[in-house]
Order: structure tokens, then C-alpha cells, then sequence
């Protein structure tokens, strides 16, 4: 207790000799022999201290190197959210869903918000094509045959294996495989809520998530998000002491839109806290391998001691968008969930679920993401960057785990709906803050994306957009 008491004062001391400046950006930390003299503790203490400091987004780790004081953005991060009351999703928030979607459609634009890439460049086209093409040679019956839940075998044992890294333990019998991660919620959600009922929702959320739930008819409490340690458990632990929740949906492993990771603590309270409480957690893990840190972090599944967290995950961000593969880890309610997954879709597209489970198998995965994780970091730098030298004076910006998304909130003056036409009307398209609360909160935020190889055309629409972001305030 004494060794896990000081590795907490130890990572305090030194995320405040970092704020202060006295630890630099891109200064390299004590070693852990140079640390374990230091401090009279144990490698495996410092070790505990150098994770956590990774998982927060303070340090880095280099191969061969050590651990380094990770460059921050140069602005404040953005004011956390206050809980709101029961409510529904308003029809202004789900109409401008409606247009930012129709929007993403249109050709010859620039999309400065989108969540994924478009093009090959960040997905391993090539390999995946030549395993499709030889398992249509070898095994035609794959194009034609039904896959019925809980889906391909071989895929759904490379997804348990992939499990262990982010601390969870899972047969293939553990696992549904879904049509994308959209359906996985979808499943999950309707599995463990009836028409009425109310789920807590980080705020801000996933913006698709607020017409999923509106079709369910649930009602949404919107509960605190910090955009470092994501989902405020005291406000969370309020609720369900009031039994005013009868799920929650969270994305504690670089949450989208802020970018935030749960501490481990704060995860391992998360896990308690609805194991105690029998209140189901939908865990949505689409990011999580897109930790910036060289292990990703541990899922709040990790430590769910009687299944009432149901893991959900996908390709979509890593591998192949188009081939809409998702899978489920539904915990006590397997059996309820593959009955609805058959009655809703019955079956998945075997062909292209056997192709991940080939390409997974290969290991060439583990090289993909080291690829990815290099790529969004450094281009998030530099959007940082931007964002830091030519946004109106008084924007705020989030510091991300890991992915491609940054949320950033302008001058309180500034409406970001009006500013997503302004951007419209120029061909660059914008998602506003609005459209991440089911009450439209967030109207002087946007998200931005960096997933895209970096070009003079996306940096000049960066700066028009601060230009008229500043066209507002004047």
C-alpha cells in the first residue's frame, strides 16, 4: 500500500514540475536506475509511475531511449461540461446531424472533421487484397455462404487473442461479430434498455450515437467529461447511488471527440462501480488501438468481475472502413445479444470477416498500428500547432491520447453552427460543437481531424477557418 501510495505522490510531483516548466517538452525523464536511487523505490514502482504518466499523455516512451516529457499544446485545455437533467435529443441537434451527413457526401470538398481516412495510404489495401482474392480462389464457397452469429471462427479468435493487450481475457465463444461498431452499440443497447429507460452519456459524446438513441425512445443524462481523465465517476457514482440509470455508454480509451483516456484507477473504480451498482457499461473501444503510448491501456473489461461490461470494437479506424467488420464482447448477456444479432442482420459477410482473420494471423497488424500511432502523433502536433498560432486569442484546445481527433472550443462568442455554413459555403466541412449534446451544448466548439496526409490545401483551410472564426468576434 505504502509502494502504490508513493507512485501516486511520485506521478503528482512530476506532472507539476511539468506544468511549472521545470520539466520541458521533449526533455528526457530520469532513468529507472537513476529514479529507483533517487526516490528509494522499486523498478516496478517507477515503472508503475512512468505508465501512468504515458497514459495520461504527459510522457512518451522511445525504443532504446527512455521516457521523454511529451510536447503539449501551447493553449488551455477546453472548460469541462456540467450535468444536465433527463433529457431527450432535441430535433434542432439531430437535423444538423442529418446535413453534416448529407455534407460528407459531397465531392471536391474539404473535410476538416472527418473521424477516419479516405484513400489507401493509411490502410494495408494492397495485403488485404491479395488474402481476398486467394481465398476466393481457394475457398469460393466464402462469397456465397452465410455467416450466422456469432460469426467467422478464425476471426473471432484473432480478436480474443488482440483482447490481451488491452488486459482483457476472452475465448472466441466470448465474442459476436457485428456490422461494424455502430451495430455493436446498437446491439448492446438494445439488449440491456427498454423504451423509457435512461443512460448515461459522457458529454460531449459520439455525435452518432444521440440519433441511435433517439430511435430507441431512452431518455439521456449528459455526466461530466474531463478532456484528460474522461468521465467523471463522481458525478456517475451519484446517479447510480440515486438508481437514476439503467446503463451507460462510455469510451474511456481515447474518447472521441476529446481524445481522453481514463487513468487505470479511475477505470478500475469504473468496473466496481457497475458491478456493484448491476447498471450495464457499453464500453466503445473504436480508438483504443490508437494509443499514442507503445501499450495501449488497459479496458475498463479488463477488471469486470461478473460481465456487466459490454466491450465493443472495430476495424474500421485501422483496417478497412468498407469492409464494416465490428465485433462484440457482451459478457452475462451473450446468449440474449446473439439472439438479437440474429434477428436483426442474421449473418455477417464471411468472405470479408475470413480476409481480417488471415491478415491478423499473419502479425502484421502490430507493424500497421506502430505505423498509424507515429503518423497521428505527429501530424496532431502540428495541428496543435496551428491551432495554437492562428486561432482567435482565448481558444481553448484538447492534448489527445492517441487518434486524430482535437476538440477545440473558440471564444464564447463564436457559434460554430454558423461557422460550419460560413465553412460550407468556402467547401470545407466542419462538425460543430452542437451536434456532441443531446442539448446542444458545445455551440462555440468544433472537432478537427488530422488523418489525412498533410497538405497546403488542409492547412490553408485551417486558417481560414480561424479567419473566420475571428470574423465572428468583430
Amino acid at each position: 500500500m505504502a509502494q502504490e501510495l508513493r507512485y501516486m505522490q511520485l506521478v503528482n510531483e512530476w506532472t507539476a514540475l511539468m506544468q511549472r516548466g521545470v520539466l520541458r517538452p521533449g526533455e528526457k525523464m530520469p532513468s529507472v536506475r537513476k529514479a529507483c536511487a533517487q526516490y528509494q523505490l522499486s523498478p516496478a514502482t517507477i515503472l508503475s509511475a512512468y505508465r501512468l504518466l504515458e497514459e495520461r499523455g504527459l510522457v512518451e516512451a522511445r525504443p532504446q531511449s527512455g521516457f521523454y516529457v511529451r510536447a503539449q499544446t501551447r493553449l488551455p485545455l477546453p472548460h469541462m461540461s456540467r450535468q444536465s437533467g433527463t433529457v431527450a435529443t432535441g430535433d434542432e441537434v439531430l437535423d444538423n446531424i442529418e446535413l453534416v451527413l448529407a455534407a460528407q457526401q459531397q465531392p471536391g470538398y474539404l473535410d476538416l472533421s472527418m473521424a477516419s481516412p479516405r484513400g489507401s495510404d493509411f490502410y494495408p489495401t494492397t495485403r488485404l487484397k491479395h488474402i481476398l482474392h486467394k481465398l476466393t480462389r481457394e475457398q469460393p464457397t466464402l462469397a456465397t455462404d452465410y455467416s450466422y452469429p456469432p460469426g467467422s471462427q478464425a476471426l473471432r479468435e484473432q480478436v480474443a487473442r488482440r483482447a490481451l493487450a488491452w488486459g482483457v481475457v476472452l475465448g472466441a465463444d466470448d465474442i459476436v461479430t457485428t456490422n461494424g461498431c455502430t451495430e455493436a452499440l446498437q446491439l448492446a443497447l438494445r439488449t440491456v434498455c427498454k423504451h423509457g429507460d435512461t443512460i448515461g452519456l459522457e458529454s460531449p459524446t459520439y455525435f452518432l450515437l444521440l440519433p441511435l438513441l433517439k430511435s430507441l425512445g431512452v431518455n439521456v443524462i449528459e455526466i461530466p467529461t474531463h478532456p484528460t481523465s474522461g468521465l467523471s465517476l463522481d458525478a456517475l457514482e451519484l446517479l447510480l447511488e440515486e438508481k437514476r440509470l439503467n446503463a451507460i455508454v462510455a469510451m474511456p480509451t481515447v474518447h472521441n471527440p476529446l481524445g481522453a483516456t481514463m487513468p487505470l484507477e479511475n477505470k478500475q473504480r469504473l468496473a466496481a462501480l457497475v458491478n456493484r451498482y448491476r447498471v450495464p457499461l457499453i464500453e466503445d473501444c473504436p480508438h483504443a488501438d490508437l494509443f499514442y503510448g507503445q501499450v495501449t491501456p488497459d479496458a475498463v473489461k479488463a477488471f469486470d468481475t461478473d460481465g456487466y461490461v459490454l466491450l465493443c470494437g472495430s476495424f474500421n479506424k485501422t483496417l478497412a472502413p468498407g469492409f464494416r467488420v465490428g465485433w462484440i464482447a457482451p459478457g452475462r448477456y451473450r446468449r440474449e445479444l446473439t439472439r438479437l444479432k440474429f434477428a436483426s442482420s442474421l449473418s455477417q459477410p464471411r468472405l470479408l470477416e475470413e480476409t481480417l482473420g488471415v491478415y491478423l494471423q499473419d502479425g502484421a497488424y502490430d507493424q500497421h498500428l506502430r505505423f498509424l500511432r507515429r503518423h497521428y502523433q505527429a501530424q496532431m502536433s502540428r495541428l496543435q500547432d496551428v491551432v495554437a498560432q492562428v486561432f482567435p486569442a482565448g481558444t481553448r484546445a484538447t492534448s489527445p491520447s492517441g487518434g486524430c481527433l482535437l476538440w477545440v472550443e473558440l471564444p464564447g462568442e463564436v457559434d460554430s453552427l454558423a461557422l460550419s455554413r460560413a465553412a460550407y459555403a468556402e467547401k470545407m466541412l466542419l462538425v460543430p460543437g452542437a451536434l456532441y449534446s443531446p442539448r446542444g451544448r458545445y455551440r462555440n466548439c468544433v472537432r478537427l481531424s488530422c488523418c489525412y496526409p498533410w497538405s497546403d490545401a488542409y492547412e490553408r483551410g485551417l486558417h481560414r477557418l480561424a479567419e473566420l472564426s475571428a470574423r465572428q468576434l468583430s
